[in-house]
């Protein structure tokens, strides 16, 4: 390593910490080698060096809601009740 180097103390689920050494240990690296991938990484992306999202059922829900602001994939209108659930428990 170039230049001085320092210690760093952080705290993280015990069991978190067993499946990353585990993970790295077969990579080939301890947690240290590891963690300073990744604070390189991110300050060669000037950011975090892995993509961020919301996924699962979240993720659909805020799709559906951009498809509702934008007026597209609207089904309806719907007169009854009846037609409501037909329409929902149709397989596309």
């Amino acid at each position: 390593m170039t230049g001085s180097t320092t210690s760093m103390s952080i705290r993280m689920d015990r069991v978190v910490k067993e499946q990353a050494q585990q993970l790295f240990k077969s990579l080939g690296m301890d947690m240290t080698t590891a963690i300073n991938i990744f604070l390189r990484q991110a300050l060669i992306r000037k950011g975090l060096p892995f993509e961020v999202t919301i996924k699962g059922a979240d993720s659909v829900l805020l799709q559906k809601l951009v498809e509702a602001d934008n007026d597209t994939d609207i089904h309806g209108p719907f007169h009854t009740t009846q037609e409501l659930m037909e329409e929902l428990n149709t397989d596309e």
